[in-house]
């Protein structure tokens, strides 16, 4: 937790974003084989949450690429 007592981790800086980035949580799960739900996912290991965020962190930086490349 930060100082303001807040998980910074499930902050999102533009919140009209927040849909997508749900969207693609699931998308990536599900091409891992993770079986994430809505709601409450404390019964998955922090391996396959981890997978999930560092893939999620993957295709962000590869679409932020994408878009200053000019493509």
């Amino acid at each position: 937790m930060n100082q303001s007592g807040s998980n910074s981790g499930s902050r999102v800086n533009v919140p009209d974003a927040r849909g997508a980035l749900d969207n693609m949580k699931f998308e990536i799960a599900r091409e891992l084989g993770i079986n994430f739900k809505q709601g409450y996912n404390g019964d998955l290991t922090s391996r396959e949450n981890g997978y999930v965020g560092g893939y999620m962190v993957k295709r962000l930086i590869e679409q932020a690429e994408k878009q200053m490349a000019g493509k």
